[in-house]
């Protein structure tokens, strides 16, 4: 059950685009008609993807896709007039998905939602892999510190320290890291 923010400070256009978005299956459609209630609507009722209207009182439509996108990772489709060079830009910096122009056709708007979807989708992928980068290299560095201080303080051979450490975290039921810290921690 999908929900969607709606903002745009045209009530004509809101409306339309609401019949639409209730067509194409959203269950919640979370409406506002400025920036400044963009952000906090995204922020307490935290929609699955925003539509923001580019030009809106109190707040830009850009403004708040990258206020909204500080705290929230979703899609967010800006509706413009018209495009240029400078407004894409800052969009792109924003986090801003894709641009829907208008009068936008309907049959535009699911297709680039799809798109938002999965390409948020996959930088959430991308985000968790190098998370999961940074730890196990993280891991490694704290795992080859340990391995020289056994290396020091035993004056054991490299593979030998190794070794040790695995046997530990075998016979101690623990993992490597967790072994590497605890040797760390004892030489300190």
């Amino acid at each position: 059950m999908r929900s969607v923010l709606i903002c745009d400070d045209e009530p004509v256009l809101r409306m339309s685009l609401k019949n639409k978005l209730k067509d194409l299956g959203f269950a919640e459609i979370i409406e506002c008609s400025d920036g400044e209630a963009a952000v906090a609507s995204a922020l307490s009722r935290l929609p699955d993807i925003a539509i923001l209207d580019v030009s809106m009182p109190k707040m830009d439509g850009i403004s708040a896709a990258k206020a909204i996108r500080k705290k929230l990772k979703v899609p967010i489709l800006l509706l413009t007039a018209c495009m240029d060079q400078q407004t894409v830009a800052k969009a792109k910096e924003a986090g801003v998905a894709a641009f829907l122009t208008k009068p936008f056709r309907d049959q535009d708007l699911w297709p680039a939602m799809e798109l938002a979807f999965a390409h948020a989708h996959e930088m959430d992928e991308l985000r968790e892999q190098v998370e999961d980068l940074k730890e196990t290299i993280e891991s490694r560095k704290v795992i080859e510190r340990a391995k020289g201080v056994l290396m020091r303080s035993q004056g054991l051979t490299e593979p030998e320290a190794f070794r040790k450490m695995q046997k530990l975290a075998m016979d101690k039921r623990k993992s490597l890291r967790q072994i590497a810290d605890a040797i760390l921690l004892t030489e300190s």
